[in-house]
């Protein structure tokens, strides 16, 4: 605990600072709840999505074997070239939206290519998007995750820390005030006696 001055500024001092933290601290602790709360819902939503991308591409599978022409997809026929972002704000945290999207498909002949291949381009480009949008709700979640870090830090610091220390300060100084001043009264009284006492002296003597 760092040396405190025991003086009537210093316990002003340290009543405001805990008027200050008790001030901030449900608003801290509400903020670590709302972040909780939002990391929970976004990691649920990211393994939906990851969830769709896997059952997407079960049905494709089983889809191609159908036709018996595994062979006839290449996957890298369908590239990304764009990914749209916005941006959003959860908790006073700026995060990435994903908003979709842009793909170019290689050239090929549609002669010697099965029917179904633009179809099959079509499921390729959705289980990309799938993709993509989970790594977006992955980086919000590894941002929340930072200032949720730092937010329960702060409460711990509160709560732990700063609160009962200036609890204890304005009790220390408090104490010691009180004390100073019972003294100052005991010496009063003293002095009064004392002069009493002497004056009481000096009038014997004169009288004598």
């Amino acid at each position: 605990m760092a040396t405190i001055k025991l003086t009537k500024n210093e316990l002003k001092t340290q009543k405001d600072a805990l008027k200050m933290y008790q001030r901030y601290l449900p608003t801290l602790t509400l903020k670590k709840q709302q972040l909780q709360t939002e990391i929970r819902s976004i990691d649920a939503r990211a393994k939906e999505v990851r969830a769709k991308r896997k059952a997407l591409e079960a049905e494709f599978t089983r889809w191609i074997a159908v036709f018996g022409e595994e062979d006839a997809f290449d996957p890298s026929m369908v590239k990304v070239t764009n990914i749209r972002k916005g941006t959003g704000n959860i908790a006073g945290v700026t995060i990435p939206v994903y908003e979709g999207a842009d793909f170019s498909r290689g050239d090929y002949d549609l002669y010697s290519k099965p029917l179904w291949i633009d179809l099959a381009a079509d499921r390729m480009e959705k289980a990309l998007s799938y993709d993509l949008e989970a790594d977006v709700l992955d980086e919000q979640v590894r941002l929340l995750n930072l200032e949720l870090r730092v937010t329960t830090q702060r409460v711990n610091l509160f709560e732990k820390v700063k609160i009962p220390e200036t609890k204890a300060n304005i009790k220390r100084i408090s104490v010691y005030l009180g004390d100073q001043q019972v003294a100052a009264v005991v010496r009063g009284k003293i002095s009064k006696k004392n002069l009493e006492n002497v004056s009481k002296k000096i009038t014997e003597e004169t009288e004598v």
